[in-house]
């Protein structure tokens, strides 16, 4: 193929000419708001081409976009539904304490408009859908040598989207949902368990609850908080503010509970510059948001915080009929962060 750009050109005119038929490729076939990623994406990819990239790597970054491009396509249409992602273990039976109440969760969460994302398997995973039903249930499912295989009730759904890599997986199962319940399973699940955490924790991920629910009288995560308390808590490797991170409980209706009551008046949150802005349902009373104000002073790096009755500047256009309760957050103080959202809900 003749090379448009002649090879005689300086590195420089090479630069602005490549990028002059990316625009032009852009401007032809992809006129979008977000053309300026898109030029980026083609740039790093003609830069993938000139550090000689290996070929395995090549590989692993070209499956990594097509599954996440096609998995964004599926979740598109429903982005305004809540949903909710289900962990626990493939290896549950029907009819085990533990799968009935997994898929009481999904019914009772169902009832109140919310939708299930599972990993498609069996076990807790079949629970979710069996309780949701297909048409409300998405499948994350993951190619394995052994052991998982899509469940029947997913089957062939087109909400349901297949990954080669967990990592792709992982970040489809967070990013989609606002709340994540965790049933007791295998390393599997202690993994997504301590990534759920870990990501709240470090903030790179908004808050959401995070609810480890049990059978009735299960001592599953009863063992595991014990653990943390114990080993992490006790020596010190997470704060004390951190055990509100999460909700332990053995009732599938204690789940669902938590989960509306955070979502009561807090709507949703986003960084603006140096400012975190919460959007809320409805506004504070003067009187509790002075009291917040003083029962939270320690997480704000300065000044106070205000109240607005819609965007600040600089914020995009979204939601501008709520409220919004802004200042200058830490972004170290997760745990207390949790219990600010906490006392929003519940204040007048």
């Amino acid at each position: 193929m003749h090379d448009p750009i002649p090879a005689a050109m300086t590195i420089e005119e090479r630069r602005i000419a490549r990028a002059e038929a990316i625009q032009k490729f852009l401007t032809d076939f992809a006129a979008c708001e977000n053309q300026d990623l898109l030029g980026e994406m083609m740039v790093t990819i003609c830069r993938l081409a000139a550090d000689g990239a290996d070929r395995g790597d090549v590989k692993i970054l070209n499956s990594a976009v097509k599954e996440l491009r096609y998995a964004f396509k599926m979740f598109a249409p429903y982005s305004r539904i809540p949903k909710v992602t289900m962990f626990g273990s493939a290896r549950t039976a029907e009819g085990h304490p533990q799968y009935n109440e997994a898929k009481k969760f999904a019914e009772l969460i169902g009832r109140e408009g919310w939708m299930v994302i599972t990993g498609a398997g069996d076990g807790i995973m079949r629970a979710g859908h069996h309780g949701a039903s297909r048409a409300a249930s998405f499948g994350v499912a993951i190619s394995l040598p052994f052991e998982q295989s899509t469940n029947a009730i997913i089957a062939d759904d087109p909400k349901l989207v297949t990954f080669k890599y967990f990592f792709t997986r992982k970040l489809m199962f967070v990013k989609e949902a606002e709340a994540i319940v965790l049933f007791p399973g295998g390393f599997g699940t202690q993994d997504e368990c301590f990534e759920a955490l870990t990501l709240v924790q470090t903030a790179k991920t908004v808050p959401i609850p995070v609810v480890l629910c049990d059978e009735p009288g299960g001592t599953y995560w009863q063992h595991w908080r014990t653990y943390v308390k114990a080993e992490l808590l006790g020596n010190r490797m997470i704060d004390p503010n951190d055990m509100d991170l999460f909700y332990l409980t053995d009732r599938a209706e204690n789940a669902v509970a938590d989960i509306l009551k955070f979502y009561r008046r807090y709507h949703s949150m986003r960084y603006v510059k140096d400012r975190l802005v919460i959007r809320m349902k409805r506004p504070l009373t003067g009187e509790s948001l002075s009291r917040l104000g003083d029962r939270f002073a320690d997480i704000v790096k300065e000044g106070r915080m205000e109240q607005t009755t819609g965007p600040i500047e600089g914020e995009n256009n979204e939601f501008p009929e709520l409220p919004r309760v802004v200042f200058t957050f830490d972004r170290k103080s997760t745990g207390r962060f949790r219990l600010l959202i906490n006392e929003i809900n519940d204040a007048l």
